[in-house]
Parts: C-alpha cells; structure tokens; sequence
C-alpha cells in the first residue's frame, strides 16, 4: 500500500520512491536500458520503453510530481516547452480555439504566435487583472485557457481564481504554467486547474544542469498527453530523470531561500533612488500583492526591475556586478541575470514588448541561494558605480 506523507517537505523526500527499495540503495537507480522485456503488454504505450516515458526513473518522478501538487497524474517531457507545446496539442486541433494570457514567456508567446496559424487553430490574448473582458473573446470553438502563475519577466500575478471560475462556466480545459512559483509556493490544482506545468529545468532541478519539463493534473488529460508525447518523442532520458529526481529533493529548503532573499533584495531595490521600477509580488507596492498574499505560500526567486537611465545604465549594472552569472534560463542556486529583449523575449516582436510594458531597459534576476547580504552588496556597488 503506497504511503501518504502531509507536508511538502517530506513528500519531496519519500513520495513516489520504490517500495521495496531497488536492490536496497537508497538512492533512485539509473535505468540505463532504451528498452525492456515484454511481459504481454496489450497496448502499444504500455510497452517498457525510454520513449513511451515509463521507465522505472519515469514512474518514480511521475508519482513524486502527483504527490507535490495533490494531483490524479504526472509526465515529464524533454524540456518545459514540450510540456507546453504537447499538452496545447494534446487539447487543441485544427478550427479549436485558445485564449492565453496577454504576457508570457518568449517561447511560449513564439509557439503561440508563430505556429498557430499554421496549424489551423485560433488564439485570442486575455487581461489577467480584467476578467470582465475575457466573454468578449470566447468563440464557440473556443476549448482551453492558458495563464502563468506569475508572468515572466513582470512578475504579474492574473485573477487566478477567476480564471478557474470562467474556464469551469464555459467548459474550457484550465492550464498554467507553475514554474516560478513551484508546488511548494502553489499547487494550482488545489484552486480547481485542470493542468500545472513545469519548466523542470528551473527550480524543480535547481542546478543548472539538466533541460525538462512536466505536466501533472487530471489522469484522462494527463493519459491524453502522454500518447500525443509518445508519438511526438520529447521524452526525457532516465539520467536526467535520475537528476531531476535528486534535484527535486532539495527543493523545499532553496525555496525558503530563494523566497526570503528576493523578498530582501526587491525591497532593496525599491529604495535605491537608481531604481525608477522593481517588479515582485512580495512587496506591499505591487498591484498583485494581495491576491499573491491569498493564493501563495511564498512569492518565489524571481524578481525584474528598471534601473534609472535606460539601456546604458541597465548593461553598466549587469557589467558591473560579480556575483551573478549573466545567462538565460533560472531557477538554479546561483544568481542569475538578464534583460529578457536579449534572451528569454528577443523573439517577441518590438512592438508586442512595448505594449506589454518589457522595456529593453528592464533586468531579470534569478536570485540564487547565496548570502543575500552578499548579493544586496554587490548590487549597490554595482548601482552606485
């Protein structure tokens, strides 16, 4: 009989592990074999296979994902845009209809944008803070709902309670896309949403080193986005399972950290006269701040802010500071930092950024684990040269 843990913290450790344990080892094993015997599967996706995303390092992640979230059902994928783009397809066809909300990661906004049409399917942006106007975009055709939990890189916070409301009243599959907060700051399938995903590559992980992806809720959805994911073939390798599986144990304790730090850092920000804007729903001044308060446990690592005098102050910064690493990508123990027109947003057209407000000027900080008053030092050296 498969245990129950209460709290995150130890669901993290024990949830989902083989009972009896493998041979005895503590640790997950790697199951290094593309294929196994056949023992009279009837289905072709129920055949042991690395592309069929049953392995014994796959079942094991996938009850560990179930468990986080209090859901019916899980699949990792290949990287977090495969848990996007296969669960949309999964869900959407040709003459189906989308309503997304109007600011989300590049890639999400390119796939969106950039593959739709040709696909034969509809797409209409959403309001996240104006429920009222979402009726107006509904179609007949109109099948799902798409929202981040916090926006990247504006940290925005939608009507998440509404959006669960209005895609129940009209019958649209619910989906949202958890990663900067993680299951231990919402579990979006406790408020009534039919799909969290994850970009495991970021916090999940958390070290930097592995790419994937993951789709927990619904077990008739989830099945439904396995098979599309079979024959699509974004399976993740039993190694990077192996290392997700490891990364995820940790989890609970970086997210203490990575919340606290950001809290103290965007408050920081907030009062350093170069700093015209700071973007965190941790702080009092955010317009999202009392709906985060309600939905969240924690207001997550990741924060943006404008400094005062545009790109060339904002590039003096990032040059001038030593703790973060200038990369794309976050969610791992180090600090990172980017202005998202150069990387997470450059494929975003000039004038969708300007009207969503990502200014060339705006910088993203992942905020690691490090000392935060080390990093609240290099920062104002940074900012004051």
């Amino acid at each position: 009989m498969a245990k129950s843990y209460k709290h995150i913290e130890t669901k993290l450790i024990h949830a989902g592990e083989p009972n009896p344990r493998i041979m005895g080892a503590v640790s997950m094993p790697i199951f290094q074999s593309a294929m196994f015997e056949y023992t009279g599967e009837t289905s072709y996706h129920d055949l042991k296979y690395i592309r069929l995303n049953n392995t014994p390092n796959h079942v094991a992640l996938h009850q560990k994902l179930v468990a986080l979230e209090n859901a019916e059902a899980a699949v990792v994928t290949a990287s977090g845009m495969a848990a996007i783009s296969t669960a949309l397809l999964s869900i959407l066809s040709a003459g189906d209809h989308l309503l997304a909300q109007e600011c989300l990661y590049g890639g999400t906004h390119d796939f969106l944008t950039g593959d739709f049409a040709g696909l034969g399917i509809g797409l209409d942006f959403i309001d996240g803070d104006d429920p009222g106007s979402w009726e107006s975009k509904l179609r007949p055709e109109t099948k799902a709902v798409f929202v981040e939990t916090m926006t990247n890189p504006l940290l925005q916070v939608a009507d998440l309670k509404a959006v669960v409301s209005f895609a129940k009243a009209h019958s649209l599959v619910s989906l949202i896309d958890n990663t900067f907060a993680t299951p231990v700051n919402f579990r979006p399938i406790e408020w009534g949403f039919d799909l969290s995903l994850h970009s495991c590559t970021k916090y999940l992980n958390g070290h930097s080193d592995i790419v994937a992806g993951a789709v927990i809720g619904r077990a008739g959805l989830i099945e439904k986005i396995t098979h599309k994911l079979n024959h699509l073939g974004g399976s993740l390798d039993p190694h990077a399972c192996f290392l997700l599986h490891r990364g995820m144990k940790t989890l609970a304790l970086r997210m203490k950290c990575h919340n606290e730090s950001a809290l103290s850092i965007a408050r920081f920000l907030e009062e350093h006269q170069a700093i015209e804007k700071v973007n965190y729903p941790g702080l009092e001044s955010h317009p999202g701040h009392g709906r985060a308060r309600e939905l969240f446990d924690g207001f997550s690592g990741m924060l943006s802010f404008e400094p005062k005098g545009g790109v060339e102050a904002a590039d003096r910064f990032i040059q001038n500071t030593n703790l973060p690493v200038v990369a794309p990508s976050l969610g791992g123990i180090e600090t990172l930092i980017t202005r998202p027109v150069t990387t997470s947003h450059a494929g975003v057209s000039i004038e969708d950024r300007q009207r969503l407000g990502i200014s060339d000027s705006l910088i993203r900080v992942s905020v690691g684990i490090e000392k935060t008053e080390d990093i609240i030092e290099d920062f104002e050296q940074a900012l004051n040269v």
